[in-house]
């Protein structure tokens, strides 16, 4: 299987006999770290939807060029699943969105759940958002993903009470909820807002918000898992489920 790289742009209407280019941190690791080597075959995608295999024709300390030989620009896949995720502590935090990414997420929306061990100052916001942002990043490569998670900005209980009312459907996971999610009925398509708290769980005052703004709770399964799992076995439970629905 390939390696997989980042540019910021590929070139307009890039096609099999282009030249792209590694410059910067991704030619560091592709030359220095990860030793390619020549006639190695590479992914290299923008993160948006565009990538492109090829083989690596020139391989130096600052930059790599790679020869294409496939385009590819695969149909982004529906439902648009957006999870909000409840703050953890930074080490679980990382693993949360590192799981959730290699899971398929397409948004992954930080917020400040009532129980939340952990806060971000207002002066740091940016600073921990970069960093959720950098763990996505890495964990696309790694996944072959062309289309990196969207990471929303820092949201309040409001805020995410706002997320649900403009989604297709909100699917609340909730350990006391009476429903398993293998009953629920996936959209096929549009925005599946999936709710997951943290290590505390949720409030009754943020499920009665949630549920008032088209919510409903559902049941993992039999055991509680954590926050920094949670997200990545819901992703995978609910692509699962809106697959079966399509058939």
């Amino acid at each position: 299987m390939s390696d997989g790289f980042f540019v910021a742009q590929l070139p307009a209407g890039v096609r099999p006999g282009d030249e792209v280019s590694l410059t910067g941190a991704e030619a560091h690791h592709a030359g220095v770290v990860r030793r390619l080597s020549r006639s190695e075959r590479v992914t290299v995608t923008d993160g948006l939807g565009t990538g492109v295999i090829g083989r690596a024709a020139r391989v130096a300390k600052g930059e790599v060029v790679v020869v294409v030989e496939t385009v590819r620009r695969p149909e982004a896949p529906q439902p648009y699943i957006i999870v909000a995720q409840a703050v953890p502590k930074a080490d679980r935090a990382a693993l949360a969105v590192d799981l959730m990414t290699e899971a398929g997420v397409d948004e992954i929306v930080p917020w400040d759940a009532a129980r939340c061990q952990v806060r971000w100052a207002p002066e740091k916001v940016d600073k921990a958002r970069g960093k959720w942002v950098a763990v996505a990043r890495e964990a696309s490569k790694q996944a072959r993903r062309l289309r990196f998670p969207v990471i929303g900005d820092y949201a309040t209980a409001k805020g995410v009470a706002r997320l649900a009312a403009e989604a297709d459907q909100v699917i609340i996971m909730h350990e006391r909820a009476s429903v398993g999610i293998e009953r629920c009925a996936v959209v096929r398509s549009g925005r599946v807002l999936i709710i997951i708290g943290p290590e505390g769980g949720l409030t009754d005052q943020e499920v009665e918000t949630l549920v008032s703004a088209g919510g409903t709770a559902y049941l993992m399964g039999p055991t509680v898992l954590r926050t920094s799992t949670a997200g990545a076995v819901a992703v995978t439970q609910v692509r699962l489920l809106a697959a079966l629905a399509a058939g």
